[in-house]
């Protein structure tokens, strides 16, 4: 496992870390998410990715019954939240980034994770009816408290984000670190395009999420359907669905045969090469994995050793099949 450093930050994070979007709580048993913990930390990952809503709060909850039994040095990992959508209650005050909202959905948070603080902290979505400066305070002052240690944003624009930096700058609050955005073979404007100053400007991180684009860049989806048990065939994912089985699926579906041709080619699987092409932009800080069982967790994590293998040359033939790099 390599390391790189969260932006401009002095933390440092592993390239591959793991996340327990849909599965913990929901879509795998607890025994299998702490099989997958124990294999992604014995494996070298440092950073251990979460969110309010997860399973409504579930997901928390089982991570953090992991993490007790392990009883890993806590200065040896690193584990987030995010809060936005709320932990299942939709009444006012319970979702969004208010000063209330940010601050109960932190004291959740650490509760259901069981330490005494959030490494990284998530603004999940922007909020529209709340000022950037009311969110901006709010997040200083979990960190003054000792309740996080970094903040950042989750799927902002990069006028977002440089609105946010700016009013912490003019206040002398705490600004953000690092975003969360989806980034894969064919997801790539935020990361590639909009934040592009963002990067050398205020020294952004990326933490980010959906390198498989939730499983399509597996293969699995070639014949055009959801097997049963995918993430895109879960109820509540009709969303994920639209997304990728809906308008174009034919030309996507051609691209990842070709992608696959590529991936034989090279002798590693199409997960490892979807994951390695995210690790060869040098402003992803980590890719985060996300697993149903430990096999494909452990296949995911050799994605590492197909890192050297997409040279100059077999990066061009990869932007040749997929033809969408943003200008």
């Amino acid at each position: 496992m390599e390391y790189r450093r969260l932006g401009k930050s002095g933390l440092v994070v592993s390239q591959l870390s793991f996340g327990s979007w849909v599965t913990f709580g929901n879509q795998v048993d607890n025994k299998t998410a702490e099989e997958c913990m124990h294999l992604a930390y014995d494996g070298g990952i440092n950073f251990f990715d979460n969110a309010e809503t997860y399973a409504d709060g579930k997901s928390e909850e089982v991570m953090g019954e992991i993490l007790k039994k392990a009883n890993w040095r806590r200065d040896s990992y690193l584990v987030s939240s995010k809060a936005f959508f709320g932990a299942g209650a939709r009444v006012p005050n319970q979702y969004g980034l208010s000063a209330k909202h940010l601050t109960e959905a932190c004291h959740e948070a650490l509760k259901r994770l069981q330490v005494e603080y959030l490494d990284l902290y998530f603004c999940h979505r922007p909020d529209l009816n709340t000022p950037v400066e009311e969110t901006v305070r709010a997040m200083h002052n979990l960190i003054t408290q000792g309740k996080i240690l970094y903040w950042g944003t989750s799927e902002w624009s990069a006028s977002q984000i440089m609105e946010a930096y700016s009013i912490a700058r003019q206040y002398g609050l705490t600004p953000p670190t690092m975003e969360q955005p989806q980034y894969n073979m064919f997801e790539r404007d935020k990361v590639e395009a909009d934040y592009t100053k963002l990067y050398d400007v205020i020294g952004l991180g990326t933490t980010i999420w959906s390198p498989l684009a939730s499983g399509f860049l597996t293969g699995k989806y070639n014949s055009g359907s959801a097997p049963k048990g995918s993430r895109i065939g879960s109820q509540g994912m009709e969303w994920l669905k639209e997304r990728w089985l809906g308008d174009g699926l034919e030309k996507r579906i051609e691209k990842v045969k070709k992608l696959m041709e590529l991936a034989s080619q090279l002798d590693v699987t199409m997960p490892q090469l979807a994951i390695s092409w995210c690790l060869k932009n040098k402003n992803v800080s980590t890719v985060i994995l996300g697993a149903s069982n430990s096999n494909q967790l452990k296949e995911n994590l050799l994605a590492a050793n197909a890192y050297p293998k997409l040279t100059a040359e077999v990066m061009e033939s990869i932007e040749e099949i997929l033809a969408n790099k943003p200008k």
